[in-house]
């Protein structure tokens, strides 16, 4: 892990597969609820999930 991740919380996988974010990332991000649409990455050398703000207009991914 980076020196320049911020631990926000922790929280559980829900049945549905959902995962909850922390209220913070209202707050501390450019995101509205229901609007914003995010890339996930998965770095599997730390076993790390990563959530980046889709750049992409239709909400496809851009393969960085």
């Amino acid at each position: 892990m980076t020196n320049s991740y911020i631990y926000l919380d922790t929280y559980l996988l829900q049945q549905d597969m959902r995962v909850r974010l922390p209220k913070a990332i209202l707050s501390n991000m450019n995101v509205e609820k229901g609007k914003t649409k995010f890339d996930i990455y998965l770095d599997a050398s730390d076993g790390s999930l990563i959530l980046r703000i889709c750049k992409d207009d239709d909400g496809g991914t851009n393969n960085e």
